[in-house]
């Protein structure tokens, strides 16, 4: 078979990191992969996956014939249309909770796509019963699973006083330079952190590891303590489990996707958000009750010990495609509707909805389906990088 993932970066991230697992996976069973991608702003070849996959611009990769097609970021669910393929949307997060309540159309616009009754895949329950509960989507369960020979233990139960934070530091809801702050107030241990910005330095850190490739990420793992993970929204929640493996705990606030494997008390701290005092008691307590620290330790590699590798956790995605492209009630012909659904005669774009700059640069409205196609694909980290601004001035005014 031919599969198509439509992905929005191949940077390091979490998000990209198990959609590179699965599709090397499928490329092992005797499939044919291709990776259409958006935004291509990697520093290296971080993945393995990166150099035996074929990898291509969205716009060419859909000029293709594909058996199935995955979208994998909301942004691409639009470009579905674009292909005949058996659709399928792998959902790691609601990804309109990423975005500021006030950004009412691009919520709108990320919501719309968790109605339009693609078959769904997951991997965490929380999103499997929201999309149940909001949007009456049935979604298949399949957990993401650990690089057991990258992330193992060593020597869980010796102490070695350093803290692992992890996050890039320039995204608000990873909350990475509050976290720094705090532990450099409550910790007396000293702070590393792990991070895809690309950085080589931050204040109250002792060491900065920046775009580092993924077989790498264990050994620093195992030369740390506990991670203090205080992000606002996750979907799966991947660092504390990798944590768990190489033999550490966890202090981390009670966000969407902890208790998958999370329990306080048992493996980890866990607070309230926001709860900073909490923190504080949680960092003070792990530095200074050495069997409080030994049990979490321990507790981290039991449930560890029971977590799926990759292979397993990838079998079973592959099983549900298969499932899904046989079944002809799932295998159907869908079409993605424009958000909002309006009449014809509505379709023009409000110019307040359009970011400050962009409104400046263009100067007209610009249509729905334009918007779709061309403009939020190339909108990241808060507005355009110039080129684009000056190449969509052309687009709209030619």
């Amino acid at each position: 078979m031919k599969i198509l993932f439509l992905v929005g970066d191949i940077a390091i991230s979490g998000g990209t990191y198990v959609i590179l697992q699965h599709a090397l996976y499928l490329k092992k069973m005797g499939h044919d992969v291709v990776i259409g991608n958006i935004f291509d702003t990697r520093k290296n070849d971080w993945h393995e996956a990166l150099t035996a996959l074929t990898i291509m611009p969205i716009d060419q990769a859909l000029k293709d014939k594909y058996d199935i097609a995955i979208a994998t970021w909301w942004n691409t669910v639009y470009y579905l249309n674009q292909t005949d393929a058996c659709k399928i949307y792998f959902v790691q997060s609601i990804e309109s909770f990423f975005v500021d309540k006030k950004e009412t159309a691009l919520r709108g616009m990320i919501n719309h796509t968790y109605s339009q009754g693609l078959p769904v895949i997951t991997e965490a329950m929380w999103i499997k019963k929201y999309l149940g509960q909001q949007y009456a989507a049935s979604a298949w369960l399949c957990r993401n699973g650990v690089r057991k020979d990258y992330l193992f233990s060593d020597n869980p139960f010796g102490t070695k006083g350093r803290l692992l934070i992890e996050g890039p530091v320039d995204v608000d809801f990873k909350n990475v330079p509050r976290t720094v702050a705090l532990c450099r107030k409550y910790s007396q241990f000293k702070i590393w952190l792990l991070t895809s910005s690309p950085i080589d330095s931050f204040p109250g850190v002792e060491r900065v590891i920046s775009n580092v490739p993924a077989s790498q990420v264990g050994e620093i793992y195992r030369q740390c303590d506990y991670l203090v993970k205080l992000s606002y929204v996750e979907g799966m929640f991947g660092p504390p489990l990798e944590m768990f493996h190489c033999g550490g705990t966890a202090i981390a606030y009670a966000v969407s996707g902890h208790d998958e494997y999370m329990v306080n008390d048992f493996n980890s701290l866990i607070r309230q958000p926001g709860d900073e005092i909490g923190i504080w008691e949680a960092i003070h307590s792990l530095e200074n009750d050495k069997e409080l620290l030994k049990r979490l330790k321990f507790n981290a590699l039991a449930t560890a010990s029971i977590w799926p590798d990759w292979d397993g956790s990838s079998a079973r995605f592959h099983r549900l495609l298969l499932h899904i492209y046989n079944d002809k009630n799932l295998n159907r012909e869908i079409t993605v509707t424009t958000y909002p659904p309006i009449s014809p005669k509505k379709r023009l774009l409000p110019q307040s909805l359009l970011s400050g700059k962009l409104a400046r640069t263009v100067k007209r409205k610009i249509k729905y389906e334009f918007l779709c196609k061309y403009v939020y694909p190339y909108q990241k980290n808060r507005g355009f990088r110039g080129d684009y601004l000056q190449w969509l001035h052309k687009k709209v005014n030619p």
